[in-house]
């Protein structure tokens, strides 16, 4: 189960250059340093379609990515990095924000990026509160399998599991961008909310 086609559509600066299209957009959201971009390209199987920052708080815009000419994946800014200036942060939380408040009827699911080496973050929480309040179906991909050992996987997804109270049935995917694990997963979860929503 994989896409076939993904393209670089437009970004967003500010409300105005919001996309709105008929087609289902699937949201991804994470803190500046957990490789969204690694996720996106990794599912897409397009090396440099999603750009990889050399550092982290690169990602200032809304990006949107069409993939199979039916589906946006939309990566949203980065969050939580903490060279980024003050005012940096607090544009990007009011774009976010803004984000959620007049495309929540059009965001067709979610996926929250999360390290699963490290208990969610406050802002983690709160961008996982973001989707719920959104009315969105929402998938938590914990990322960065390949730096656990076997045995430390288990107590890691437990620890987010209860950091982001998720409900038994909220889908919780171990992934590595790196090696690919999770892939078939994530991809399945994704074309489940589209066909729920198309």
């Amino acid at each position: 189960m994989q896409f076939q086609s993904a393209e670089y559509v437009r970004s967003a600066g500010t409300p105005e250059q919001f996309l709105r299209d008929p087609f289902p957009k699937m949201v991804f959201a994470g803190r500046s340093n957990v490789g969204k971009s690694s996720v996106i390209n990794r599912l897409t199987g397009r090396k440099n379609l999603a750009r990889v920052g050399a550092s982290p708080g690169k990602t200032r815009q809304i990006h949107y990515f069409l993939v199979d000419n039916s589906l946006y994946l939309v990566d949203l800014p980065g969050y939580g990095y903490a060279k980024v200036p003050k005012e940096e942060k607090a544009r990007w939380a009011n774009l976010m924000e803004q984000f959620f408040k007049t495309e929540g009827p059009r965001i067709s699911g979610g996926v929250l990026i999360v390290d699963i080496r490290h208990r969610p973050t406050a802002d983690d929480v709160t961008m996982y509160q973001w989707f719920r309040d959104s009315g969105c179906p929402v998938a938590v991909a914990a990322n960065k399998l390949d730096k656990l050992k076997k045995r430390e996987i288990e107590p890691a997804l437990t620890l987010i599991r209860e950091t982001l109270r998720l409900r038994p049935s909220d889908p919780l995917i171990s992934f590595s961008a790196e090696k690919g694990h999770g892939k078939e997963a994530l991809t399945a979860y994704l074309l489940d909310c589209r066909g729920g929503n198309s």
